[in-house]
């Protein structure tokens, strides 16, 4: 009786072995798929801390862009001083070139007056009227067959488009409004 019990205890052992064999089994292929994902995780992040910007450091960065466009949008004393003695040389020019169409208009002007004189301007308007008349009385001639060539404005014929009845098809006359 003892060495049946001695057999059952040794199969029970023998089950219990392979049982924790298997488990173990399992729990080392789970532990090497947990060891893969940490040591994937890892480079992840190593890789990450290589790649990322640091926000301290990007934030230099912006400054740093920021004071580079100010400077850049600032011009230098020298370059203003220069820059306003051009437009005053520019400005110079420009009012001589005034004065001197002035002075030319004004000569015109004396020129003209010592020319001219009121009374012979008269008969000299007087003439220029004359001729813009026969001027326009030639083209309001030379205008005037076209338009008599065209003809009447109304013809006589009606036209009214021809209607049907609509159940027989046979035609109706309408009377002509007015």
């Amino acid at each position: 009786e003892q060495l049946k019990h001695i057999q059952a205890t040794t199969e029970q052992l023998r089950g219990d072995y392979e049982q924790l064999s298997s488990v173990t089994g399992n729990l080392l292929d789970e532990h090497h798929g947990k060891q893969k994902a940490i040591e994937a995780l890892s480079q992840s992040v190593q890789r990450l801390e290589k790649e990322k910007a640091d926000k301290k450091d990007l934030l230099q960065g912006i400054d740093e862009k920021a004071d580079k466009a100010s400077l850049a949008g600032r011009v230098s004393h020298s370059q203003f001083d220069v820059s306003m003695e051009q437009l005053n040389e520019m400005i110079q020019e420009v009012q001589s070139q005034v004065t001197a169409q002035e002075q030319s208009w004004q000569q015109l002007k004396e020129e003209m007056a010592s020319k001219l004189d009121c009374m012979e301007l008269g008969p000299f308007q007087q003439q220029l009227l004359e001729q813009w008349k026969s001027i326009l009385e030639k083209k309001l001639k030379d205008k005037e067959p076209a338009a008599k060539a065209d003809g009447a404005a109304g013809i006589k014929k009606q036209l009214l488009p021809h209607y049907h009845c609509l159940s027989c098809d046979h035609p109706i006359e309408v009377k002509v409004p007015g």
